[in-house]
């Protein structure tokens, strides 16, 4: 006869429950996990050193990583100021698609009229390309942040949207009626029910938007800008100033590898009740 009371995992046949990692295991985890992009990194970096090196390729068309470098360095006031700017458009269309998206993820998902009529106009304006309507948007606000953070915004909008679509449809239809069945209101089953169970898709969906926005902000400054990335990438290409040029493109790039993994890092804290972070803490002996 089995007494009363909580089973733990340990207890359940087949399943073995491991302690909490510590710190120098964490640690190690995470080295373990970073080791191999880094090293890729470098291979790709020694890559670009021994085509310069050997002359494969003339200066004026691939710099080398030391002038690329002297060029972050010695000129490191001038990248900055036009990094920020970019990241600030890239933030601020990010957080405004976030927004929106969800905002439109939770009318679609609720109202199957309104899903029938706003899906497939959402799947049109994505499909058009922001470079060619990018102009209309300098036209329509100027050469000042608005074009850059409104093309980041519908970049970065569809992911979130069908990310989030996705996520809220995904609940277990058995938990959506013992809600209803036990009297709760609607309010109370989407905050406690349909939110949290789509917050895993949601951050899918985030962590590809993120990266789009920089895109979206860069396109948005090669239409027409005075600051910004892009506006260094085509003064650089217009010069033929190669070193700039690759300068621009690695800030811009690592612009976008740290947003992915602020991102991963909030999904991180945000849901470590979620399967794929409980993942190290449980183990199967069958």
């Amino acid at each position: 006869m089995v007494s009363s009371g909580t089973v733990s995992g340990a207890q359940v046949a087949g399943v073995a429950e491991r302690t909490r990692p510590g710190a120098a295991e964490r640690a190690r985890d995470g080295f373990t996990r970073a080791w191999r992009p880094v090293a890729l990194l470098a291979a790709c970096v020694a890559a670009w050193w021994a085509i310069t090196a050997l002359e494969l390729v003339e200066p004026y068309q691939v710099p080398s990583p030391g002038k690329t470098f002297d060029v972050l360095t010695g000129k490191w006031g001038y990248i900055w100021h036009h990094t920020w700017v970019t990241t600030y458009e890239t933030l601020l269309g990010f957080a405004i698609a976030t927004a929106v998206g969800i905002l439109a993820a939770v009318v679609m998902v609720y109202s199957a009229t309104v899903e029938k009529t706003l899906y497939p106009v959402l799947l049109f304006a994505q499909v058009i390309p922001k470079i060619a309507i990018a102009p209309l948007f300098v036209v329509w606000l100027g050469f000042g942040m608005g074009p850059k953070i409104l093309v980041a915004v519908l970049i970065a909008f569809f992911p979130v949207v069908i990310a989030m679509v996705t996520g809220l449809k995904a609940v277990d239809p058995e938990m959506l009626e013992l809600s209803a069945t036990m009297g709760a209101p609607p309010m109370k089953t989407f905050m406690k029910i349909r939110f949290p169970a789509s917050l895993p898709y949601l951050f899918s969906g985030l962590k590809v938007a993120v990266t789009l926005a920089v895109t979206g902000a860069v396109v948005g400054e090669f239409v027409g800008a005075n600051e910004g990335l892009g506006y260094v990438i085509l003064q650089a290409n217009g010069n033929l100033d190669t070193p700039m040029l690759f300068a621009g493109l690695v800030v811009m790039s690592a612009i976008g590898v740290i947003l992915f993994v602020l991102v991963e890092l909030a999904e991180a804290l945000l849901l470590p009740w979620h399967a794929s972070r409980r993942s190290a803490a449980v183990t199967t002996s069958y």
